[in-house]
């Protein structure tokens, strides 16, 4: 069987322009993988609201769809100005005023949202605002009034984000209203919670511990993009199930020079350390007012698929644009025009040689296999998802069905680049028995032809976490029926 499935995810932004009556059908219709739920911006009741029409439609469609809450962060931004925005000129003097009594901005000052800002500066400094659009030099602090002086001309509206040119602004990544938040995501079920502006493992422990409390097993997301954040990379992915590479903010405080090959590390060092990896920011910006991307952008997401990317994500594009749908369509197209271009050999004198875990070791075993005698598809049983995962950070052209009876580990797994996640029900049956319904199951469903070779990975003990330790290699007979070839 010619497999031309689709192997990297698709994540999508709800917003505005997916409110609208079969429009989140559509989009679950054509191929997305997960939905974020963007917490900067809504409250809790319409998060909730989105939340359950995402579980309604993905019923309606017939897809397992993950729900990922994206926690604002502390991010700084300037206040509002008496006009909603002004004029500022090259050389002149632009005040920000780090006070909660500061008065509506105008074209010589402002209020920041970060009141203890001007601590973390010093003169000469570069501060970037609205995404690097606009730049101010600290030239002296005086108290609470940080005075600069504009670099280019521009205009500057409410509420624009302000970064430092070079990270290192000391403001912590939880928030007391993401803390808040935290306790709204375990209760719409979020299998997914994103920590934004994390600077190292203990802020993505303290976000854990606060999901747990809640009473929320969530994987956690850390998004990288703060300069700080690269210098304690293999630390946070460590502490983290997911990483994000958030390419807006870390793009403007590290520079757009030194974005693409830091964009290429993150991926490398997630999958080094069995980490699913998201590529997030203005992917198919275009798309937001024009029915296709440019060819820019193209090459944008191609490149993060050949990269090693679990998945690739729409924000502003879905959320608000004019064209969500064909948005979708388009990512869809490009991941599978750029899954054709190249065939991943999986390295494996690279691989770590102290593994710890038997669902590691018989992951790594599965994934040798698979690349040396030639395998239809690789059958993980799974209660949490963790042996599709280790699976899946060997890049390969076999297909992983992740085969498990929780709902949450399934939408888990649809985010795993070549994991396709099956509702599969192993209680009740022993090891070799399941295998034989496992088999079938596929069979009849049309993923599995007779004659085909797959290796099948489960556990002795079928509904414990982790126990995954036996392999097999069978191959599907007349009517679907298991032929056991060999076992390890």
């Amino acid at each position: 069987m010619t497999d031309h499935r689709r192997r990297t995810k698709i994540v999508a932004t709800l917003g505005p322009a997916t409110d609208a009556p079969g429009v989140l059908d559509a989009l679950l219709g054509a191929g997305v993988d997960l939905v974020r739920l963007n917490f900067s911006h809504g409250d809790p009741a319409e998060q909730q609201a989105r939340a359950q029409a995402v579980r309604d439609a993905a019923q309606r469609v017939g897809v397992e769809v993950g729900i990922l809450a994206d926690l604002p962060g502390p991010k700084i931004r300037i206040e509002r100005f008496a006009g909603g925005r002004v004029q500022l000129q090259a050389g002149a003097r632009f005040d920000l005023v780090a006070s909660a009594d500061a008065p509506p901005g105008d074209a010589g000052q402002v209020g920041v949202s970060y009141l203890g800002l001007p601590d973390d500066l010093r003169a000469g400094d570069t501060l970037l605002l609205d995404d690097g659009m606009m730049q101010l030099r600290v030239e002296r602090i005086e108290g609470e009034r940080i005075v600069t002086s504009v670099l280019n001309d521009g205009t500057l509206s409410d509420r624009k984000g302000l970064n430092r040119l070079g990270g290192g602004l000391s403001l912590g990544a939880l928030t007391d209203r993401d803390r808040e938040l935290i306790a709204v995501a375990a209760s719409i079920g979020a299998e997914f919670i994103a920590v934004s502006f994390c600077r190292n493992a203990a802020d993505m422990e303290e976000a854990r511990a606060i999901a747990r409390s809640h009473g929320s097993d969530a994987a956690l997301v850390a998004k990288i993009e703060r300069a700080e954040a690269i210098e304690n990379l293999v630390a946070i992915i460590d502490a983290s199930d997911v990483v994000m590479v958030a390419r807006g903010d870390l793009g403007v405080e590290i520079g757009d020079a030194e974005l693409p090959g830091l964009q290429k590390k993150i991926i490398r060092q997630s999958l080094l350390q069995d980490r699913v990896v998201i590529t997030a920011t203005q992917m198919l910006q275009s798309m937001v007012d024009s029915p296709i991307p440019t060819r820019a952008e193209v090459l944008d997401v191609a490149n993060a698929v050949i990269d090693g990317t679990d998945a690739v994500m729409l924000s502003q594009e879905s959320a608000a644009g004019h064209y969500p749908l064909k948005a979708v369509q388009a990512m869809v197209r490009i991941c599978i025009g750029a899954e054709k271009q190249f065939e991943m050999d999986s390295d494996f004198e690279k691989a770590p040689r102290d593994l710890q875990r038997a669902d590691q070791a018989i992951a790594m075993a599965a994934m040798f296999l698979s690349e040396h005698i030639g395998v239809r598809a690789i059958v993980a049983m799974t209660e949490s998802g963790g042996t599709a995962r280790f699976l899946s950070r060997f890049r390969s052209n076999v297909p992983i069905f992740g085969l498990s009876r929780h709902g949450g580990a399934r939408r888990r797994m649809a985010l795993m680049r070549d994991v396709f996640p099956i509702d599969f029900d192993s209680r009740g049956l022993a090891t070799r028995e399941a295998a034989r319904e496992a088999l079938k199951s596929l069979f009849d469903s049309g993923l599995l032809d007779e004659g085909e070779r797959v290796i099948f990975t489960s556990g002795d003990h079928m509904e414990q976490h982790g126990a995954t330790n036996t392999l097999r290699l069978l191959q599907v007979g007349a009517g679907g029926h298991a032929q056991g070839l060999g076992e390890i």
